[in-house]
């Protein structure tokens, strides 16, 4: 497998890995390796489209075995930060 492919494949995992670093990091190695505008936009919807997947799935798991129902939602997150999408929550 040639590196501009290894490094798309790792944007994708970047995204549905949640890791903002290793996407920025990624991004600039596929470019470096001569990754098109268009093929980095499309490994990241790729990564979009499997985390999305993932989601549901496990909100679907959570409803039928623990018989919560989960709201759907664009990203969660797990470090507590300003910026932190379950800052909100008390």
């Amino acid at each position: 497998m040639d590196e501009k492919t290894k490094e798309l494949i790792a944007i994708g995992a970047s995204i549905s890995g949640h890791c903002q670093s290793c996407l920025e990091y990624h991004i600039k190695e596929a470019t470096n390796k001569g990754a098109s505008t268009k093929e980095i936009h499309m490994a990241i919807a790729i990564g979009k489209a499997i985390d999305k997947g993932a989601s549901k799935v496990m909100n679907n798991f959570i409803t039928e075995k623990i018989g919560i129902e989960i709201e759907a939602q664009s990203h969660i997150c797990c470090v507590k930060s300003p910026n932190c999408c379950l800052s909100d929550i008390k």
